[in-house]
């Protein structure tokens, strides 16, 4: 009888994984797709649940949510070590900022979030497939990036929604993914939010993510992500003329809070600040 035929089944099925660890490139590549796919999987198994458990669109989704995403880190042989959990236990409404590094900040997000907590995300994710349906059913607010006057307006509205609704609202103050070892120009949205409805900033630094993800070198490896929630700062009594000395001094904060986390040095003296 002739088994040739299983002999080259075995090859294809063994091919595959001797050049994924003959070639870096290969296996980065791969873990990407691997890891889209699995993000979009687990919306799509969420999904079903969340319109069970609220009949749509409802911030309460996001405990289910962040039960399905929890169970990544396992996948991907991440370790959080939290610091500071207990500062989330504010009374009301707060602003929460953290810094903004890579597609793996959903696990960190998902890994701390408090009840009742919604994030500030680009309008493109909407047309993410299971993963836009799910990131809707769970409240998060989109903005238009493009279109300065819309980001404006929203975020009047993320502030009334937030004061009604009892709300705490996530928001990346860098405004887009950063890669680097160090912080970008944070905008000020989040801090004339804050102080307009009169609500405290908590904030939420991650340690970088370099020594296990880094896409200029193909690296996607098992690592440990260190998290730190800082006690709240209160904007009772600030204005908007406020504004940017809490941007700067939160900037300041959280810059030298990350360095220390990521256990790098510091090479670059003074507050960043955007003028947006």
């Amino acid at each position: 009888m002739d088994l040739s035929w299983l002999l080259w089944i075995c090859l294809l099925l063994v091919i595959p994984f001797i050049l994924l660890e003959m070639n870096s490139t290969l296996k980065f590549h791969f873990k990407i797709v691997f890891y889209t796919v699995h993000c979009l999987v687990l919306s799509a198994l969420a999904v079903p649940v969340c319109l069970i458990k609220s009949g749509g669109r409802n911030v309460e989704n996001m405990r289910i949510i962040s039960a399905f995403v929890r169970s990544m880190k396992y996948v991907y042989g991440l370790r959080f070590e939290v610091k500071g959990l207990e500062n989330f236990k504010v009374e009301g409404p707060c602003v929460i900022i953290s810094n903004h590094q890579s597609i793996l900040d959903m696990m960190g997000l998902m890994e701390i979030l408090p009840d009742r907590c919604v994030q500030i995300a680009k309008k493109e994710l909407l047309y993410a497939g299971s993963v836009g349906l799910i990131t809707y059913l769970g409240g998060v607010i989109y903005i238009n990036r493009k279109r300065t006057s819309d980001a404006k307006s929203v975020m009047e509205e993320v502030g009334t929604i937030m004061m009604n609704e009892n709300l705490k609202v996530w928001i990346y103050p860098e405004g887009t993914r950063n890669i680097s070892d160090d912080l970008l120009p944070f905008k000020k949205g989040a801090f004339h939010l804050a102080v307009k409805a009169q609500v405290p900033i908590i904030q939420v630094v991650y340690s970088s993510f370099s020594s296990f993800y880094d896409r200029s070198k193909q690296l996607f490896t098992s690592g440990t992500i260190k998290v730190e929630i800082l006690p709240k700062i209160e904007t009772t009594g600030l204005t908007a003329e406020d504004v940017s000395e809490l941007t700067e001094q939160c900037y300041a904060t959280m810059r030298s809070t990350f360095f220390r986390l990521s256990n790098k040095e510091n090479k670059v003296n003074g507050p960043k600040l955007s003028s947006k």
